[in-house]
């Protein structure tokens, strides 16, 4: 049995404290502990304390400790069980102990999946661009079952989708005026797939976005791209000419017919 000779309060941390014991061999430091341990234990000068009781408070302060962690990490946002769990593994924090803190964390309702991942579809919904597909798999990376995730995403209604999908298929259309309709159709659809569209929804803005050029606009593009191919295929001459510039310009999207009709620009010019 040893003797608790002094407790004393860590000058860095006001919530924890020193325990200094005799066993014998005179006083020295023996371990500390957070306030609430502190209280439970009935920890005071004088006490006697067996090994098995050291370590069973020891263990208490190493959940209490933990349990702050994880309390700290909420406290900038919600977070899912896998994240906190995560984030304690990180930490070099053993499983029982991650396993008790979440019981705890979930009890004092501070962990709740379900309300997460309502509450992170409504976020992504509201303050990005993310498609449904995206979202689902990011609340899987975050521990979510499948269930929960089909619930929740029918927060995100196909009707929202679509006017996301429309507004960022617009936005590409403005910042590609020197492509084919063709090539900017198909960007707008590479586009929407890796923020996480399904196709029936890109399927429905592209039709609904105002993609179409008018035929001035489609052939200032081809002007555009056709100097950049002239550059390159200027070296050839006559037939070996026509047909690079044929096959590379019908590769940036442009109709044969209004190929044709440039070319024949080109060559009075």
């Amino acid at each position: 049995m040893a003797v608790i000779t002094k407790i004393t309060t860590q000058q860095k941390n006001k919530d924890r404290f020193n325990i200094f014991m005799d066993s014998g061999k005179g006083e020295e430091y023996a371990f500390s502990v957070d306030s609430d341990v502190l209280v439970r234990f009935h920890l005071k000068k004088g006490l006697e304390i067996d090994e098995f009781s050291i370590q069973e408070i020891q263990y208490q302060d190493d959940i209490r400790k933990a349990y702050n962690l994880a309390v700290n990490y909420l406290a900038r946002r919600m977070r899912s069980e896998k994240e906190i769990k995560d984030y304690l593994t990180q930490k070099e924090v053993e499983e029982p102990i991650i396993n008790e803190v979440l019981h705890r964390l979930a009890s004092h309702k501070y962990i709740n999946d379900e309300e997460y991942a309502f509450s992170f579809v409504r976020t992504q919904m509201n303050t990005t661009d993310k498609g449904p597909d995206v979202i689902t798999m990011e609340l899987k990376e975050r521990g979510i079952n499948e269930a929960l995730i089909k619930q929740a995403i029918a927060e995100y209604p196909k009707e929202n989708q679509i006017e996301k999908a429309i507004k960022i298929s617009e936005k590409l259309i403005k910042k590609s005026s020197k492509d084919s309709e063709r090539i900017v159709k198909q960007k707008a659809e590479q586009l929407l797939l890796r923020k996480g569209y399904p196709f029936d929804v890109i399927h429905i803005a592209l039709n609904e976005a105002e993609m179409e050029k008018e035929q001035d606009e489609e052939m200032e593009a081809l002007r555009f791209q056709g100097e950049k191919a002239h550059r390159k295929y200027s070296k050839y001459s006559g037939f070996e000419y026509e047909q690079k510039m044929k096959q590379a310009l019908f590769r940036k999207g442009f109709s044969m017919e209004l190929i044709e009709e440039y070319l024949g620009e080109v060559e009075k010019s």
